[in-house]
């Protein structure tokens, strides 16, 4: 602002001006002035290098400044008092230690100096409350909407200021897409807050100096010691690595899965060929993909098929299966032939009384 740069001018003027007035320095006053301006034109510089200093960092440095100084003169008043020159440097590089340490730690810790780091310390003397910072994706997605009411997540979910300004970015998007899918997330979240027994809080604790939204969410679960519900899998990474816990929807999804074992039979619709020759791909309710052999002539049609294994990927969950053509009977898995051929009776007398 110009405002700014007339300030900043006046202030290196008063210095150049003030110093040729008063001559510190020997020499003359022609060499007052350019030791004043040198002193304005660093004092500028500082300045406006400290221009992206948060305020949390510039107090800590303030306080532990002065903390640095309390704790030198207190050494100072234990030393011995002397004019030797050697004790008086002594003196001299206390003073100036306690402080340049006390101004390092104090701009190291500032953010411990943040209302919501303030907040948190005086609430932990209460009962400790259970916080579920929801992000945008899973806003988004919905089903979050079905658990809550389920009754299976519990505490309170917490719904950051800036979460709700990036969905109302998405809503006004001029993609339809976009727009379409913003606007599903608030009305998710309306229906979160309608529902009873769901205690919803907007948080306007933000942090200025992080821009992306999904590194604030972080930052926010680690002031409220609170957990991120999210399907964003990058998100779940980051966050796990930064000592945030994450409750992952697509996680619980994958967990409540039927469970599928080898051997079962079951009714599947071929919706697609497969890669391998002769394959059809199905899908079961969950969207689970179901690779079967020896259906690739049977694409649109609900047929019966014998599970032949079951594979666990970070994706989900994939089954392949083995068509049962008709007057065909399905084959058991050898695992299975063997167990039940152990739980078989090996001779007749074992099941048949003794005649004699």
């Amino acid at each position: 602002m110009a405002w700014f740069i007339l300030v900043r001018l006046l202030f290196f003027i008063g210095a150049t001006y003030t110093a040729a007035a008063v001559q510190p320095m020997p020499g003359g006053m022609l060499i007052n002035a350019l030791f004043g301006a040198a002193l304005g034109a660093i004092a500028v510089v500082l300045e406006w290098r400290l221009r992206d200093v948060s305020i949390p960092h510039l107090l800590g440095a303030i306080i532990g400044a002065a903390l640095g100084l309390l704790f030198a003169d207190l050494v100072d008043r234990a030393l011995v008092t002397t004019t030797d020159p050697r004790w008086v440097f002594l003196h001299r590089m206390i003073d100036l230690l306690f402080q340049y340490i006390g101004i390092v730690i104090g701009a190291r810790r500032g953010e411990w100096l943040e209302p919501s780091r303030l907040i948190t310390l005086f609430r932990a003397a209460g009962p400790q409350r259970r916080y579920k910072l929801l992000d945008t994706s899973v806003i988004i997605d919905g089903r979050v909407a079905d658990i809550c009411e389920t009754g299976f997540l519990d505490g309170t979910l917490v719904v950051p200021q800036f979460v709700l300004k990036e969905l109302q970015q998405i809503a006004d998007s001029g993609d339809t897409l976009k727009r379409n899918r913003g606007r599903r997330g608030l009305d998710i979240l309306q229906k979160i807050q309608k529902m009873s027994g769901v205690e919803v809080m907007v948080s306007d604790l933000d942090f200025p100096d992080i821009r992306e939204v999904d590194l604030k969410l972080i930052e926010l679960g680690r002031t409220l010691q609170g957990k991120i519900v999210t399907n964003d899998f990058n998100l779940n990474k980051v966050a796990q690595l930064r000592g945030v816990e994450v409750l992952n929807i697509n996680e619980l999804a994958n967990a409540m899965k039927p469970v599928v074992l080898p051997g079962e039979i079951m009714k599947v619709f071929i919706l697609k060929e497969g890669k391998e020759s002769n394959q059809g791909v199905a899908y079961l309710d969950d969207g689970t993909m179901v690779v079967v052999d020896n259906a690739r002539k049977m694409i649109s049609k609900t047929i019966d098929i014998v599970v032949t294994s079951v594979l666990q990927t970070t994706a989900g969950k994939m089954i392949f299966g083995r068509h049962i053509e008709p007057g065909m009977a399905p084959q058991m898995p050898p695992s299975d032939r063997d167990e039940a051929r152990r739980s078989r009776p090996s001779t007749p007398s074992q099941v048949l009384p003794n005649s004699k």
